[in-house]
């Protein structure tokens, strides 16, 4: 039997099979981690393919083994130290107090929404009106950190999500949006049924927003009407009754498929 000779070629070949393996394997262990199953094979040779299009710097597109295996074995202890740049926002110890709410604007805000869900029950509907106002006091910073990415980091952004969601995170004041839309409500409310949003009765409350919603959506009303919508639902699927609605399992690292019996050849 002849031997076979191994060329160069081969032997690069076979390290770029090993890479990529081992490539696969750590998306497949973010994905994991993430909650996702994406078409793995098919994102990286397309992320892949994108960025080197873009001529975008090393790392932001690549699932790092290192912090993989960082995160992997932190287990109980926090990854993300208090106050550093990537801290995120912790589960609120107590009653909820709003940042960028009034108590009054709270007090409307919450029936708004509550018509705009539906029957949600209270907890929920409170845990929503949190993450609004979450959102608004922080839309300054937001809109600071938008405007001054990192030029590789922006078009990476843009590639992502799109260069429309981009510039609106740049330049739109969702603080001010939403603020002259409640004043201009309460003016229709006045106008249209006699009295101001929280004293109307239940179904007159429904049709002003049922009217809102059919303004041009570039309409002062209208641009609130959207974000108001839109971050709700957001604050409602990340509230403990959305996530159960949504059957979330959390996010988890499996050595092994679930389910499966190893003891079975």
């Amino acid at each position: 039997m002849s031997e076979i000779r191994r060329t160069p070629d081969d032997v690069d070949d076979d390290l770029t099979r090993r890479a990529w393996l081992l490539r696969l394997g750590e998306l497949t262990a973010l994905a994991g981690l993430a909650g996702l199953v994406p078409d793995l094979a098919g994102s990286m040779t397309l992320g892949l393919q994108e960025a080197a299009a873009a001529g975008l710097p090393p790392g932001l597109y690549e699932p790092s083994a290192e912090h993989l295996g960082h995160l992997l074995a932190a287990r109980d202890a926090p990854l993300v130290p208090r106050g550093a740049e990537t801290d995120f926002a912790v589960p609120r110890q107590g009653p909820f107090r709003p940042s960028f709410f009034s108590r009054h604007e709270v007090d409307v805000v919450t029936r708004l929404v509550g018509v705009l869900l539906g029957s949600v029950d209270a907890r929920a509907l409170s845990e929503t009106i949190a993450w609004l106002d979450l959102r608004l006091q922080s839309d300054p910073g937001i809109r600071h950190a938008a405007r001054t990415l990192d030029p590789s980091h922006r078009a990476l952004a843009i590639g992502h999500y799109g260069e429309a969601r981009v510039v609106e995170l740049e330049t739109v004041d969702s603080q001010g949006i939403v603020r002259t839309g409640l004043t201009l409500m309460e003016q229709l409310s006045r106008e249209r049924f006699g009295g101001e949003f929280l004293g109307l009765a239940e179904t007159a409350q429904t049709d002003l927003v049922s009217e809102i919603s059919r303004m041009p959506p570039d309409s002062p009303l209208g641009r609130c009407y959207v974000f108001l919508r839109r971050e709700a639902i957001r604050g409602y699927f990340t509230s403990r009754a959305g996530l159960i609605e949504l059957d979330y399992k959390g996010n988890a690292f499996y050595g092994a498929c679930p389910g499966c019996d190893s003891s079975r050849g």
